[in-house]
């Protein structure tokens, strides 16, 4: 396969064409080319420029759910590829996401969830009106390394302080990563709350959580020795 089809498949997600990106994993398949390296040499550095570009404002929302489409679209056919090879891309981390109770507002969340995955992270999206046990229940049978919390509204956001107070009582804070994000939510509210990290947008929720698991790993060592 061609740098050209790689580049292809790369412009596919820039210009927000799910109809070309799922043609161009289509071929990709019928010529035999590993559906892994489609997905890391093509579509991964397409979406990886678009939340580079939504950070610095250059791109904005309807860009970046039109690049999400694509990203859909094109995994839609590899997807099943990866499986029936037995393939998996390589894991960054396990995150569970949700827009916290009380509140139904998601295309923020969707849109960290597409970009996570398109960074290598295995996500759970438990969608809208989440409670702390919901989070919970998921963070066990998932093996979660992180949560995302969104929340639009400032009568809502007080909802993740009472997530974060539901896993330190069920033991499970330890566990776990906990990012924020939302339009109301700030540093200074992640800090007040305990939670690891505030996202402002999708791309800064991907950086972090990235952090976070690299953080975390060079922690692993002295905590089990």
């Amino acid at each position: 396969m061609s740098d050209a089809t790689f580049a292809a498949m790369r412009q596919s997600i820039i210009d927000g064409a799910p109809e070309i990106a799922a043609e161009l994993a289509q071929q990709s398949v019928v010529s035999g080319l590993l559906p892994l390296e489609a997905v890391n040499r093509g579509y991964v550095p397409g979406m990886q420029f678009v939340g580079e570009e939504f950070a610095q404002r250059r791109l904005f929302l309807p860009d970046m759910m039109a690049s999400a489409e694509a990203m859909r679209a094109a995994m839609d056919v590899l997807d099943p590829e990866l499986r029936k090879l037995g393939a998996e891309r390589p894991r960054a981390g396990v995150v569970v996401l949700g827009t916290v109770k009380g509140d139904i507002h998601e295309i923020g969340k969707c849109l960290v969830g597409t970009l996570l995955t398109a960074h290598g992270f295995e996500v759970h999206d438990l969608g809208v009106d989440v409670s702390g046990e919901k989070f919970a229940a998921a963070i066990r049978e998932c093996n979660a390394d992180l949560i995302g919390m969104s929340a639009l509204l400032t009568t809502t956001m007080k909802q993740q302080r009472t997530i974060v107070e539901v896993l330190e009582r069920e033991g499970l804070r330890s566990r776990v990563k906990i990012m924020v994000g939302g339009a109301p939510v700030t540093r200074q509210w992640a800090d007040e709350i305990g939670a690891d990290g505030y996202g402002k947008d999708a791309a800064s929720a991907v950086t972090l959580a990235r952090r976070l698991m690299e953080n975390a790993s060079q922690l692993a060592p002295a905590e089990t020795a």
